[in-house]
């Protein structure tokens, strides 16, 4: 939820359960930097439309997967480049806006 104050994670492995809590921020606002400067500077993005491929095979196995019931093979694609962390750009979080003569959406 945009708007939460920490948003939480929860990570079963073999019935042992870890919570990671992770700060509230914008990340479209970064997205639009890091594109806009490689535009800008002539570079390829990364993640590249190599990663978006990747992606897009695994949602469609996933889908035939449940169609079928069966295990479905993704072939892989293969990455030159890889996303790092020193590409990490952090902006703040978006205030929630106020509702002028409005219920919200939810209710609330």
């Amino acid at each position: 939820y945009p708007y939460a104050k920490r948003l939480e994670h929860y990570l079963t492995i073999d019935g042992k359960t870890r919570k990671r809590l992770f700060p509230k921020r914008d990340q479209f606002a970064p997205e639009l930097l890091y594109f806009s400067t490689c535009i800008l500077e002539s570079k390829t993005p990364e993640p590249s439309g190599w990663e978006g491929l990747a992606d897009v095979r695994t949602i469609q196995a996933l889908y035939r997967s449940a169609d079928t019931g069966q295990p479905v093979r993704v072939e892989p694609v293969r990455r030159e480049l890889r996303p790092g962390l020193e590409q990490m750009i952090t902006r703040p979080a978006v205030a929630k806006p106020s509702i002028i003569h409005a219920q919200s959406p939810s209710g609330d």
